[in-house]
């Protein structure tokens, strides 16, 4: 989520209180020479790391015990594991925004890329971060849980029988529009300002938008939305049935990513017909 200017204490606003923050550089050389730089790029390698291990752990869990128990309520369920992932969000956000802007997603890191909120050397070093982290924390289950991890699919996302692959894409996509939507939204500069005198968490509705979007998509895909969580259990899995799948799970983020920041940008915030009276307030020289 990318980081929000201060706003002026609580009732007391200015004008400058509303603007935008400047659009990010789309080439900034300058930022390899910085350590907050590297101090964000670790944030976000830790914290998919801690989210990949968390979230595929209670996976693997529920499934154990869920084999051979006759109970159907039991182990945590579907409304376990969706909690466990909008908590660990809610969570690690909590814990990074201040210092790499709490992404833990290439396609939130994506979507904030189109809208101009980070550079694109450090939308790629963070997506980059984010699968190695995935990778480490997948690693870290089958480790710690091996035989557990072979015997219940290692927590991979796959296309669920019985469902086609445009319902699967489409869900991809839907999912994702909904927490990219939800980032730029709790992270909207003219929120902060409005909303000053109260306590409001941008990590809270986030987490709460994955919470949602489980619900909804566990049964479908296993829901992605994030490929580096895909792509981290598919490397350690190791399933072909894993990487057959493997691009709905990222062109379907990517899309739904791509639509939020658009909609959100160009359409919420107006984005094209400011700059269009910015372009006709100018007389050419």
């Amino acid at each position: 989520m990318a980081k929000d200017p201060e706003v002026a204490e609580a009732g007391s606003f200015s004008a400058k209180d509303y603007q935008d923050p400047p659009p990010a550089p789309l080439f900034d050389a300058d930022e390899l020479t910085k350590w907050s730089f590297y101090r964000a790029l670790i944030a976000e390698f830790i914290a998919t790391l801690l989210f990949l291990y968390i979230t595929v752990l209670t996976v693997i869990g529920y499934k154990s015990q869920i084999d051979g128990n006759s109970d159907p309520c039991g182990g945590v369920g579907i409304l376990g594991i969706a909690w466990a992932f909008g908590g660990m969000i809610f969570v690690l956000v909590y814990c990074t925004a201040g210092i790499s802007g709490g992404h833990i997603n290439p396609a939130v890191t994506f979507g904030l890329f189109l809208a101009r909120k980070v550079s694109l050397i450090r939308a790629v070093m963070y997506m980059v971060a984010q699968c190695l982290g995935a990778i480490c924390g997948v690693g870290l289950v089958k480790a710690f849980q091996k035989s557990l991890y072979t015997r219940y699919n290692g927590g991979a996302n796959v296309l669920a029988d019985g469902y086609s692959t445009g319902t699967g894409l489409g869900a991809e996509i839907i999912g994702t529009f909904v927490l990219v939507y939800t980032v730029f939204s709790a992270t909207d500069p003219k929120r902060s300002a409005r909303d000053s005198h109260v306590p409001v968490l941008a990590p809270l509705p986030i987490g709460f938008a994955v919470f949602m979007v489980h619900l909804a998509t566990i049964p479908i895909t296993g829901t992605g939305i994030n490929p580096a969580r895909s792509f981290g259990a598919a490397v350690i899995y190791n399933n072909a049935k894993a990487w057959d799948d493997q691009w709905i799970f990222w062109v379907g983020p990517f899309i739904g990513a791509a639509i939020a920041a658009f909609y959100h940008q160009f359409i919420l915030r107006a984005g094209a017909v400011k700059a269009l009276g910015s372009f006709r307030s100018n007389p050419a020289n």
